[in-house]
């Protein structure tokens, strides 16, 4: 019998931490190569299983590299150096993996997302930098890689961003339930899935998730708010919540994509009267907030029934609580929906996701929802490297 695919997703976010290792299994799907079609959505969701998962944090200095570039900090040598020190980074994550795995997929490390012109701040067109060498990774892992997969996307007119709604639908849908799969990341976005119908899905970036919460931390000598033990501790300021909530990008109607070269308090009004724990009460009040606000204004109307959390927010009860009691539809785990038994916790999603997404780069599949991204038509998303070539596999 032949075994059913295996892909190893490589996810670093916006926050910067490190590494998340998924491989994702796909029963019934084509073998990888076949040359058969898509197949359409069959059986209950999950349409996969993740059989392993691994994290692998990124040390201090490499963190500190990475943040550096993401806030523009970052010369040509260091972009440079940065670039093949991720990709040595994330083949030292795929290793212990890679070998029951047909194929990687790496999403590698957004340093910078400029979906559209911004000359005002040095930016006159649309780009996008995602960093981690693939060519590294085929080449210690002994496996192709499919990489680089945004500016597909861009080019097409698109924001580049979510990509994961496409696997998203094609793993999470059902019919006759209308789900949102939202990732508390470093940025906070949503997946709306009404159905089976790929034309019904709506996606887009609500704002900021931890990032701003891990900035107030990182003043207290903490990487993240732990259990939301800051936030707690504190009182939300309500005239700096005020102000944050009157940010233009909030207001700005998907499709739409941000990321910390927007959301840094370095770019916020912040009292310097404001203790540690008072700024944690009052950036998380406001990722709760914007992120309620989103669904309100363009998700709620289309009908709703349950939002399932995903991404390392999901493991901050005062985040969590804070977003319970704004959102009028009930707020549900992967476990919660017995996901967790293939293997879909908080932490593999979006591993999982793009282990998909390179999965159907690789069948010579379109991969994106253009209604998602604003892009003028759905694109293969990704660029696909074989062990040892040097250069794009001709598809």
């Amino acid at each position: 019998m032949t075994r059913a695919p295996r892909i190893l997703g490589l996810m670093s976010g916006t926050s910067a931490d490190g590494i998340d290792a998924a491989l994702l299994e796909l029963p019934g799907w084509p073998a990888l190569g076949s040359g058969a079609p898509f197949p359409g959505l069959t059986g209950p969701a999950p349409r996969g299983r993740v059989v392993a998962h691994t994290f692998t944090p990124y040390g201090p200095e490499l963190r500190t590299a990475v943040l550096a570039a993401m806030r523009g900090e970052a010369g040509t040598a260091d972009l440079t150096t940065l670039h093949w020190w991720l990709g040595e980074i994330l083949a030292q994550a795929a290793a212990p993996l890679a070998g029951d795995a047909d194929l990687i997929a790496s999403h590698g490390q957004t340093v910078q997302h400029h979906p559209r012109p911004d000359p005002a701040r040095g930016w006159p067109r649309p780009a996008t930098l995602q960093l981690g060498e693939a060519a590294v990774i085929a080449e210690r892992c002994g496996r192709p890689v499919v990489a680089d997969f945004r500016p597909a996307d861009l080019a097409a007119g698109g924001v580049g961003a979510p990509l994961v709604p496409f696997a998203d639908w094609a793993l999470f849908a059902e019919a006759g339930v209308r789900r949102a799969v939202h990732n508390l990341g470093g940025i906070s976005n949503l997946t709306y899935l009404p159905g089976t119908d790929p034309a019904g899905v709506l996606a887009f970036d609500t704002g900021p998730a931890n990032c701003l919460i891990d900035e107030v931390a990182a003043r207290a000598g903490l990487d993240c708010d732990r259990g939301g033990a800051l936030a707690r501790a504190g009182q939300v300021h309500t005239p700096t919540l005020d102000t944050w909530l009157a940010h233009p990008e909030l207001r700005q109607g998907p499709p739409k994509a941000t990321g910390r070269e927007v959301w840094s308090l370095s770019r916020l009004s912040v009292p310097d009267t404001l203790s540690v724990p008072d700024l944690a009460a009052t950036a998380t009040a406001f990722t709760a907030q914007t992120v309620a606000d989103a669904y309100g204004r363009w998700v709620l109307p289309l009908g709703l029934d349950e939002v399932v959390v995903a991404g390392g927010g999901a493991r901050n009860p005062a985040l969590l609580r804070e977003l319970a009691a704004r959102l009028p539809v009930p707020l549900r785990t992967f476990g919660e929906l017995g996901w967790t038994g293939q293997g879909f916790t908080e932490a593999t999603r979006e591993a999982a996701a793009f282990a998909l997404l390179g999965y159907a780069r690789a069948q010579g599949w379109t991969n994106t929802l253009p209604q998602t991204t604003g892009a003028r038509r759905a694109v293969q998303a990704g660029k696909l490297l074989a062990p040892g070539a040097g250069q794009e596999t001709p598809t």
